[in-house]
């Protein structure tokens, strides 16, 4: 863990002003606490957030201005699963959207490769919303019915899903990054009865065209009432023109109370194996979790502009469109963060002047590769940069920092779709320090578990949570006896969620995380993250990208390959692999040397850009590629081939048969 100065250290007059201050004095006001127990510290905070559950959730309630709710406590049964919040309490999330907006300010800018900003207001977007939930109703859809979306990331999926929450109805979404097929193995579990698609998209300067695919995918879906086509309608048959249903102006928006654990809408995970699992999330946890995520760690206000480099298929698109739920602006961009240049985005974050731009850090890597400048694209930087998805290396955060300067908070945060929210992460008053997440979140429950089931500090250890969120799945679609989500999050510690991160809690209060606890690398009962790999050997000139997984072999041997990728088409020779070895040494340590190094035609991730450590590691040992793998849930499946045939080969040489070690 890091023994140098912080990166970045907020400034006096910040942390004074920052909005989690104010909500630290409202919590002691209401505790009857003095002076500034829980406002001059953030630790302090922390702890008590996660020690008195009741007391936090409710002050959050309360200091957002939700609706009044019925006397008692906020958690009124703590179970994992089968927490129960808010008992007897009603919202309404598209309700909370719009409560207090002022008409002309700007909901909603939507940027795509080939058109410039277009900006729609509060007013206007309530029109929309309002227009389309008329005629939603009028085409028979109750609440409980589920409404999806195969779209791209511009205001027609943003109005839409306003609309189906404001019916009660649920929602769920795939980008046009995914095939039809990939869609409709998620969206066919819930049989909906509406599907609004878009015919195509553009990305990286080409024109994607997916009329097949809408259709391919409406004949999955057998029980569809109506299928809504944005753009040219008479492209899809039978469908309805969304122009026609979101133009009426005299439409009133009334959004229906829901109780607190209503359904809102299903996320899905980015599993490769077997059927995508399909996570339900209610309206008043993620009304509280987004109120407290946004506008306290990330200290997003209104009339911020929030700009989230995302797809619809990945849970930050959710977080994006919840912005609006503290008045800020969404900024969706939907196009690829590097076309024309590998600047695009940063051009773009300046020229609409966001405040808090995210992204992750592969793009970061290859900014810094293509020698691009963070800064002078515009009058300023914006004050946050989110960075999330993956591990970022402490040398690459470092040359962020430098490059944004002293005005920039770099906020590097962890979770998961599983609770559409972050774990880990920071706040506008935590100081940051390169390769270290600032802090647990408020009122996250994180502890590090050994090999013994018990909490360490100090040392690796799996990521688990003590106590309930409000934010976790009320259930896995589909799952009526609740099997799936308890074997997901439970089967080791019953009652206590392990999340699958190895993570080191630091003695000031930071974390360390070090990759997928299910990836890990287990050299001789010594474990290791891939992570520690990937920084050193990534930061090289020389190497685009890196993936290494560990396979135990027969005999008690194991096996530990890094593929990599070059640029430029570089090959991989001794004087390379030496100089890779050499990185790793230093930046990690001798024992996390590979024991080969082998150039790759490419690296397979999910549809959200995570490397699929296991799926490879699975291939290695000869499991069966359909078996390891669903093709619409990885970004190039005929990578995949090219592994199975790397783990035939190794297998061979050691006389090993396929599904068994080695």
């Amino acid at each position: 863990m890091s023994t140098e100065p912080p990166d970045w250290i907020p400034t006096a007059r910040a942390i004074e002003g920052a909005r989690i201050t104010d909500f630290a004095r409202f919590a002691e006001q209401r505790a009857g606490r003095d002076g500034r127990e829980l406002s001059g510290d953030y630790h302090r905070l922390w702890e008590w957030s996660v020690n008195d559950v009741n007391g936090f959730w409710a002050a959050v309630w309360d200091y957002f201005g939700l609706p009044e709710r019925p006397a008692g406590p906020a958690l009124a049964t703590e179970a994992m699963p089968g927490s129960v919040w808010f008992p007897g309490s009603t919202l309404n999330y598209t309700a909370e959207v719009f409560r207090g907006r002022p008409g002309t300010g700007t909901a909603v800018i939507t940027v795509t490769e080939d058109t410039g900003p277009t900006a729609v207001t509060w007013d206007g977007l309530r029109r929309q919303v309002a227009s389309l939930a008329r005629e939603l109703t009028a085409l028979g859809v109750r609440p409980g019915d589920r409404i999806v979306g195969y779209l791209p990331n511009g205001p027609e999926a943003v109005v839409a899903f306003l609309a189906t929450a404001a019916l009660g109805a649920t929602w769920a979404v795939c980008g046009q990054d995914y095939t039809g097929a990939a869609a409709a193995a998620r969206f066919a579990q819930l049989r909906p009865a509406v599907l609004i698609a878009a015919t195509g998209c553009v990305h990286a300067g080409k024109r994607v065209d997916r009329r097949a695919d809408v259709q391919a995918l409406r004949a999955a879906l057998p029980d569809l009432a109506a299928t809504v086509a944005i753009g040219d309608a008479a492209q899809v048959p039978g469908a309805l023109a969304w122009s026609a249903l979101t133009a009426h102006d005299d439409a009133e928006l009334a959004p229906l109370p829901v109780p607190f654990d209503h359904p809102l809408w299903v996320v899905f995970s980015s599993d490769t194996t077997g059927r995508p699992k399909g996570m339900v999330h209610g309206h008043g946890g993620v009304v509280l979790e987004q109120l407290k995520n946004l506008g306290l760690q990330l200290g997003l206000r209104a009339g911020d502009r929030l700009l989230w480099h995302t797809t619809p298929s990945w849970m930050m698109w959710n977080v994006l469109v919840s912005g609006l739920l503290l008045g800020a602006t969404a900024v969706c961009y939907d196009g690829s963060p590097a076309h024309p240049g590998t600047d695009a985005l940063w051009r773009l974050a300046a020229g609409l002047e966001v405040s808090v731009l995210g992204t992750s850090p592969g793009y970061l890597a290859a900014c810094r590769k293509a020698g691009v400048r963070l800064t002078g694209h515009g009058p300023a930087a914006p004050e946050r940069l989110g960075v999330t998805g993956s591990a970022f290396p402490t040398d690459l955060q470092h040359w962020v920092a430098g490059e944004l300067g002293p005005g920039t908070q770099v906020v590097c945060s962890s979770g998961g779709t599983d609770v559409v929210t972050a774990f880990l992460g920071a706040a506008p008053t935590t100081p940051v320090r390169a390769g270290e997440l600032s802090a647990p979140c408020l009122g996250v429950s994180v502890d590090a578990y050994g090999p013994d089931g018990k909490s360490v500090r100090g040392e690796v250890g799996e990521l688990v949570v003590l106590r309930p969120m409000p934010s976790m799945p009320l259930f896995f679609w589909d799952d009526p006896d609740g099997s799936r989500y308890r074997a997901a999050y439970f089967d080791i510690y019953p009652g206590v969620w392990r999340h699958g991160d190895w993570i080191t809690l630091t003695g000031h209060g930071s974390v360390l995380l070090h990759g997928r606890s299910d990836a890990t690398l287990n050299r001789h009962g010594v474990r290791m993250g891939s992570s520690d790999i990937y920084g050193p050997v990534e930061e090289l000139a020389e190497i685009a990208e890196a993936l290494v997984v560990g396979v135990e072999q027969d005999g008690g041997d194991y096996w530990m390959p890094l593929f990599v990728t070059t640029t430029d088409g570089i090959g991989l020779d001794d004087a390379l692999r030496e100089k890779i070895r050499a990185a790793i040494r230093r930046g990690a340590s001798p024992r996390h040397v590979p024991d080969e190094i082998i150039q790759a035609p490419g690296i397979p991730h999910t549809r959200t850009g995570k490397k699929l450590e296991v799926p490879v590691k699975r291939l290695l040992r000869g499991d069966a590629l359909d078996t390891v793998a669903d093709p619409g849930s990885v970004d190039r499946p005929d990578h995949l081939d090219w592994y199975a045939r790397i783990g035939a080969a190794h297998r061979a040489r050691r006389g090993t048969a396929p599904g068994t070690p080695g």
